[in-house]
């Protein structure tokens, strides 16, 4: 318990520290702990240090954690979701998904969400670097996906999410932040969408994701140290 109170006492100095040099309030930067793979009692000492947001990136891992804790718990799919796991998704509630990144799974999840009465929150995955390796919707598609997301009345898209390629330095992650950033503003000002958030920056670069205007930042290993497997 220790040394997750530590750990998460340094994140929080990190992301205050960067919203304090980006002129930016703290409140206007959401943490979501990425808690895949580790263990549900490693979850309840995060609970009883204070936080109440969790990321998850495997359906069937996060569906096995959620009845073991506290039901005043947000959960959070970061992770890509398939077609076929939609409907669990969207029965278990995730208060966000981050990974909607094509036609196929946006149509999916419209239907599912009308078909159990509820308004399921998104953001729309980016591949702004354009590495084969990652998922996302290319730059060019995400306009023409917004018109089409404007006809689903059980759908709340909230934002944008990316990930960049791995890096050693923080600072080369920049320009993918930067990027997703111009795109959202684009993106807004053409679909009449908000789109407010923006998902980008986890453990090693969360501060130049800050700086580049993220809203939510997704830290695991430097909240509950290396995963096992």
């Amino acid at each position: 318990m220790n040394d997750l109170l530590e750990n998460l006492a340094e994140v929080e100095a990190r992301i205050q520290s960067a919203c304090t040099l980006s002129g930016r309030n703290r409140d206007e930067v959401t943490l979501v702990a990425v808690s895949k793979k580790h263990p549900v009692e490693r979850l309840r000492e995060a609970y009883d240090a204070g936080l109440r947001l969790f990321g998850e990136n495997r359906v069937q891992e996060a569906m096995a954690k959620m009845p073991e804790l506290p039901s005043s718990i947000e959960w959070h799919l970061i992770g890509h979701l398939q077609t076929n796991k939609v409907k669990p998704v969207v029965f278990s509630e995730f208060t966000l998904i981050h990974s909607v990144d094509s036609e196929k799974l946006l149509m999916a999840l419209e239907n599912e969400s009308a078909e159990q009465g509820r308004v399921q929150p998104i953001l729309l995955q980016v591949n702004v670097s354009g590495e084969g390796s990652k998922f996302g919707l290319e730059p060019g598609i995400l306009l023409p996906l917004l018109e089409k997301a404007m006809q689903c009345h059980h759908l709340d898209i909230q934002g944008l999410m990316t990930m960049p390629p791995l890096a050693e330095d923080p600072e080369k992650a920049a320009p993918h932040f930067a990027k997703l950033r111009d795109l959202r503003n684009e993106a807004a000002r053409a679909s009449g969408f908000p789109l407010p958030f923006l998902s980008m920056g986890m453990s090693h670069d969360l501060q130049v994701a800050i700086r580049e205007g993220a809203t939510h930042v997704r830290v695991g290993t430097d909240i509950f140290g290396a995963r096992k497997g």
